[in-house]
């Protein structure tokens, strides 16, 4: 099978990659990013996912699959380009997909899509509506994107799509969201709350997409790791300090005195749990994690060590 993976430079992105050619297929990628050291069976360009070079790409190779992972996700990017990349890019991508006769198109998405808020039931499924884009703006854009993925569902129904709504990732790579927060050796909480937070190991995410891949599973999924856990205990057994402070001098402190920086609406994330229920995957894929949320923390502990005191 030939799988073309935009945005196949990013840490994920590569594993995916690696992944996939493993399993016996040919891969291109396509990045805006070099890939320096890529392993022999890749092939990439160097391009905009948005541009004519990009749809050539399509042409030319015909991919059976694609796996849209070309989003930019950094919370500090308010930029026009990044809202550009995101929503304009899957556009791109599903049209070309539409276009070029692609059979079986996976865009990789975030369960950040369903917002925090406290009367936000516990466990969410795939058929909830998404809250993220009034409760927290600066992931509109993904939101947009993840429901334009979706509606190919119906507009494009000769072609397979899958949309994957993954936890947070946490990994020897030290990539994404949750590992950003944890990069520094104090990490702040808001005083009085202790969410709940789901995460899975990095190789697990890459895993399950290349399942995906065989599975050819249309739909809208939910994936998760292993059970979730209180926000204090991944600091602590990730060899980090928690540091509950006030919520307002917590606004004040963030992206000063070592503390990560962390946008307005990502504050209600520090307080309120956001768990997805990820049966309907498992019963699709038989899915399982390897990694234990122990073995997960203890490799990003060990790959992001502090430094002696």
């Amino acid at each position: 099978m030939k799988v073309l993976i935009p945005g196949i430079a990013g840490q994920l992105g590569r594993l995916v990659a690696e992944r996939v050619l493993a399993a016996g297929h040919r891969v291109i990628g396509i990045d805006r990013r070099p890939w320096v050291g890529a392993p022999d069976g890749v092939s990439l360009h160097e391009v905009d996912i948005r541009k004519r070079a990009a749809e050539d790409v399509f042409r030319r190779e015909k991919p059976d699959a694609v796996v849209h992972m070309a989003t930019v996700t950094h919370l500090r990017d308010k930029s026009d380009d990044r809202y550009r990349i995101n929503l304009g890019g899957t556009r791109a991508v599903f049209d070309h997909c539409h276009k070029y006769g692609v059979k079986h198109v996976i865009f990789v998405g975030r369960h950040t899509y369903y917002g925090a808020a406290p009367d936000s039931p516990l466990y969410h499924t795939e058929d909830e509506p998404p809250m993220a884009a009034t409760q927290f703006p600066e992931l509109a854009d993904l939101v947009a994107a993840d429901l334009y993925a979706g509606s190919a569902l119906w507009r494009f129904p000769k072609l397979t799509t899958t949309v994957l709504r993954f936890c947070y990732t946490l990994g020897p790579s030290r990539h994404g969201t949750l590992a950003s927060y944890l990069r520094g050796p104090r990490v702040p909480g808001v005083l009085g709350f202790d969410p709940l937070f789901q995460f899975m190991h990095e190789n697990d995410v890459a895993r399950a997409i290349s399942l995906t891949l065989e599975k050819r599973i249309r739909g809208v999924f939910n994936v998760a790791g292993p059970p979730p856990l209180p926000l204090s205990v991944i600091i602590r057994e990730t060899g980090r300090t928690a540091v509950p402070l006030p919520e307002f001098v917590f606004r004040l402190a963030l992206g000063r005195f070592g503390f990560p920086p962390l946008p307005e609406g990502a504050i209600a994330h520090i307080k309120y749990p956001i768990v997805i229920d990820g049966r309907r995957f498992v019963e699709a894929t038989s899915f399982a994690p390897l990694f234990s949320e122990d073995e997960t923390m203890a490799a990003y502990l060990k790959s992001a060590p502090l430094p002696a005191k």
